[in-house]
């Protein structure tokens, strides 16, 4: 025996000596846990719902809506009931129970698409009110990296109501992954939503988002402390952002009773832990500048206090 496989033997009798102490081992029953792939293709079929118009499906050779629309809800049902019958599932309890509850779950979940279709519809509308650079209501569907995370969201926060474990956040997870937008499925979110830019923005679990709020990226709406650990679960740890409200890039708003009242604008970088009153507009202010002429090559000194021609040149 070569030396490379007598240590490789000797790893691997050491790692399963340590799956017996902690029962590691049990947690390598593959068929009990959801499959990233098939949550992903769930979320495809979906998208191809909602948007009929715009994402064609290619496996189903069918020419008319209402039959493509049926053969790609029975594949959603399928797929997702298997899904979710994994992650009910546990030794000794009855399989066909767990199977009719996965079913029923399902079955609730595809009564809810016209409801996610409604809040999404209203939140390609918001892009395109709110964005001049939005040259039509396709640019947006088919490329706003904001768009495609709330799509993701709400149609994991309705599975997150049904109390589905784990699936709810392999969604999210995925949209953030793709988007770099980190929204919690717990999280609740009214209508005409706009997210701009995106990369960066966390939204927490218990955050609640009213009517035609528009962030950007970088936002934090967050827990102001998590040292709690699991004694703070299902406790309302992030804030609540009323209607009409704006909140600018790299803003942080914290705690779970942190209110933002309606038709409030929050600055750039503002950090803010306590509510804040309706209409009203907050700012950091201006912080002071510093210029340094070491720099090699040197540059040209510029008199800031008399030459203002600098500033409308930006």
């Amino acid at each position: 025996m070569s030396n490379i496989e007598e240590t490789v033997n000797g790893i691997v009798n050491d790692l399963l000596a340590d799956y017996d102490n902690d029962n590691g081992a049990e947690e390598f029953k593959i068929f009990n846990h959801p499959d990233k792939e098939a949550i992903i293709n769930i979320l495809s079929s979906l998208r191809k719902i909602i948007f009929p118009g715009y994402f064609r499906n290619r496996d189903i050779k069918v020419y008319t809506l209402k039959s493509n629309l049926s053969m790609l809800l029975e594949d959603v049902i399928f797929k997702l009931t298997k899904q979710i019958t994994i992650v009910l599932g546990n030794e000794g309890e009855n399989n066909d129970e767990i199977l009719a509850k996965a079913r029923a779950i399902s079955l609730e979940f595809i009564k809810r698409l016209r409801k996610i279709r409604e809040y999404i519809l209203t939140d390609v509308q918001a892009a395109y009110d709110g964005d001049p650079a939005a040259y039509s209501e396709d640019e947006i569907i088919y490329s706003y990296p904001g768009l495609f995370a709330i799509l993701i969201n709400r149609i994991a926060h309705e599975l997150f109501l049904l109390n589905v474990p784990i699936i709810p956040r392999m969604m999210t997870e995925y949209a953030h992954n793709e988007t770099g937008i980190d929204i919690h499925p717990g999280a609740t979110i009214g209508k005409y939503f706009f997210i701009d830019h995106g990369t960066g923005i966390v939204i927490g679990e218990t955050t609640v988002i009213g009517n035609n709020v528009k962030i950007y990226q970088g936002v934090t709406l967050g827990a102001l402390s998590t040292r709690g650990g699991q004694s703070l679960k299902s406790r309302k740890r992030h804030p609540t952002i009323e209607d009409n409200v704006t909140i600018y890039s790299g803003a942080s708003i914290l705690g779970g009773d942190t209110v933002i009242g309606k038709d409030v604008v929050i600055g750039g970088n503002a950090f803010i832990t306590r509510s804040v009153p309706d209409g009203a507009k907050v700012s950091v202010k201006s912080q002071e500048l510093r210029y340094n002429y070491d720099a090699f090559p040197p540059v040209e000194r510029v008199d800031f206090e008399e030459d203002t021609s600098w500033f409308y040149m930006i």
